[in-house]
């Protein structure tokens, strides 16, 4: 009996040393896929997973991503940020976005930039001066007719040199196509 023991014993160590090696290439393949990602995001500090930051942007935002269109424009005293619902008829996204960009204005003028790092996964360029020079930029939201927009002025060229990489960091993260010249 002990020696049918140590037989089978001997037989599950043979398929365990004779697995290991796949287990370890396996997660060695998981590691360089892991790693060629972080690399790609290094090369590339704007590359997101577009889907993933849509779903960040509804529920950080509280408004379909799809269902509205975001504008972003530079500005020579500041900038713009823009939502507006893709139908006139949409009273609920429209109601959404007003909210949220009443809030945006609110929560920069206070130096939280929380929502923009989550939607982005990461600090966007230009946020950590915009807190430090909060005193110097002003932030007024308006409403439009089918949504919102946040108007930003500051007289100070820092803080509107980190506005400017804000913006066009969401430019092109959004892919609005509005232009990265100040108008």
């Amino acid at each position: 009996m002990n020696r049918m023991r140590a037989l089978n014993l001997l037989l599950i160590l043979s398929v365990f040393a004779a697995l290991a090696p796949l287990a370890v290439s396996q997660q060695e393949d998981a590691s360089a896929q892991s790693q060629s990602h972080h690399e790609a995001a290094q090369k590339d500090p704007h590359h997101t997973c577009p889907m993933a930051m849509e779903e960040r942007g509804d529920k950080g935002m509280g408004f379909s991503q799809s269902k509205t269109t975001h504008h972003f424009l530079l500005k020579r005293d500041g900038g713009v940020i823009g939502v507006e619902a893709n139908d006139a008829k949409d009273t609920e996204n429209r109601d959404q976005i007003r909210m949220h960009l009443s809030h945006i204005a609110k929560a920069f003028a206070a130096g939280d930039f929380d929502i923009p790092m989550f939607v982005h996964d990461q600090t966007p360029p230009g946020v950590p001066v915009m807190k430090a020079k909060r005193d110097q930029i002003k932030y007024r939201f308006e409403e439009t007719e089918n949504g919102g927009r946040v108007v930003i002025v500051t007289g100070d060229p820092e803080a509107l040199a980190a506005l400017h990489d804000f913006l066009a960091f969401q430019i092109r993260e959004h892919k609005t196509g509005d232009s990265l010249s100040v108008q």
